[in-house]
């Protein structure tokens, strides 16, 4: 004789399900680029644009620069934190613990003035590096959105076992 009880399964976690997906790779993959694009222009060609610059130019380069390589060091993080997930290195639950250390926090966009005194490419890196911080918070969130609370599936029989509990109550009246 085969069991024929339903299988009750939890609910499917979408967030895990989407740290392994291509959007992910694509993002992964965009966001690794960003980090050694921005990298080989700091060392580089914007070393050179920097040395260009007036003192007030060359400060506001200076913060915007800093600024820049942080939001990015922080988005690699939580990247590789959840390629980590995704290669079965760690669980979804050790990433989200570990993430608290990763700040997403919403960055001011820099003065538009600020940002007139910059070289045209670091201007462009900081926009691209804002976007995939957007894009990298609205995916934690989803990722990491708690999973809804589900009702114990009810007893099929529940309701006719409730209305023969009644009709008995009734004429034992």
């Amino acid at each position: 004789m085969s069991d024929h009880s339903p299988i009750v399964a939890g609910p499917v976690s979408f967030g895990a399900r989407l740290a392994s997906s291509q959007a992910f790779v694509t993002l992964f993959s965009d966001g690794m680029k960003l980090v050694e694009e921005t990298a080989a222009y700091l060392d580089g060609p914007g070393r050179s644009e920097s040395k260009r610059l007036e003192r007030t130019s060359a400060l506001s380069y200076a913060t915007e620069s800093m600024r820049l390589t942080t939001r990015l060091m922080q988005l690699a993080s939580w990247l590789l934190l959840h390629r980590a997930v995704n290669e079965g290195e760690m669980s979804l639950d050790q990433a989200n613990r570990e993430k608290t250390k990763v700040k997403l926090g919403m960055a001011d966009p820099a003065d538009p003035d600020v940002l007139a005194l910059l070289p045209e490419r670091l201007v462009e890196l900081i926009d691209r590096s804002l976007k995939l911080q957007d894009q990298v918070r609205r995916l934690d969130a989803t990722i990491h959105a708690p999973l809804p609370e589900v009702a114990p599936a009810a007893n099929p029989l529940e309701r006719q076992l409730g209305l023969l509990k009644a009709a008995f109550e009734r004429d034992g009246d």
